[in-house]
């Protein structure tokens, strides 16, 4: 196989492995918002029930201090009732106390009300509190992982880009230079392998006098349909794999 063969072949697998990295480091912060944004929604909806719950027991309290009101002006009523000189005095008293039992009595039956209403808020509220609590600390670990995956990431990138410096270097500059071209327009695939005579990235079939020439690997060629760096492969005959000396066995 020829250098320039071998050399964009590497080129692609580690510009494959770089792309799978960058996408990652990309995807991390994605990952990071999304679940603090999750995370915000439901420190909202814990806030707007905190808020509920205590507008909720607000008015509970403003009816109690209502209530007190209107029985205080009811005993004040009952004291000049004792006073009344005539009938219609009297029973102009009495309607105000009535008018006065009827407001508590509102008023008591709005507190059951609220009372009902606020069981459930404060249930919500009380387990809302322990899960964000237990919300917050994992997404705390997921950034503290995020961060650290990025690190390894951006640490085997930089690494990938220092081997892909050094075989770029020993890659003809025109080979280089079809490879780079072709690999940004054919989503990140410049170097193909054929197969049964045919592509392996485009599929389609090559001409029969195009594999020959291909197989003898005299120069660099090009997928007629794709126009993708192509390469064969030989398979490697009995006797060369049984040339081949067998791993030595764990100690």
């Amino acid at each position: 196989m020829l250098p320039d063969i071998e050399r964009v072949i590497r080129l692609q697998d580690l510009d494959s492995r770089a792309a799978e990295l960058n996408r990652e480091i990309s995807a991390l912060p994605r990952h990071v918002a999304e679940i603090e944004t999750k995370l915000d929604s439901h420190q909202r909806k814990l806030e707007a029930d905190r808020a509920a719950l205590v507008a909720n027991q607000k008015e509970r309290k403003r009816l109690e201090g209502e209530i007190q009101l209107q029985e205080q002006k009811i005993s004040k009523l009952k004291d000049q009732m004792l006073g009344a000189k005539t009938n219609d005095q009297y029973r102009a008293f009495q309607h105000e106390i009535e008018f006065c039992e009827k407001e508590i009595r509102q008023a008591e039956d709005r507190i059951l009300e609220l009372m009902s209403e606020s069981e459930p808020l404060d249930k919500n509220v009380k387990a809302a509190e322990i899960a964000l609590k237990q919300e917050k600390a994992q997404v705390e670990a997921e950034k503290l992982e995020a961060r650290q995956r990025t690190d390894v990431d951006l640490k085997q990138l930089a690494e990938l880009q220092t081997q892909r410096k050094s075989i770029a270097a020993q890659v003809t500059p025109a080979v280089l230079a079809n490879y780079d071209r072709l690999r940004k327009g054919r989503g990140g695939i410049a170097v193909a392998e054929a197969v049964g005579g045919r592509c392996s990235s485009c599929h389609m079939s090559l001409r029969p006098q195009f594999s020959q020439d291909l197989k003898r690997g005299e120069q660099v060629m090009y997928c007629e349909s794709c126009s993708r760096i192509i390469y064969y492969n030989p398979p490697q005959s009995f006797d060369n794999l049984a040339s081949t000396p067998a791993p030595s066995p764990p100690a």
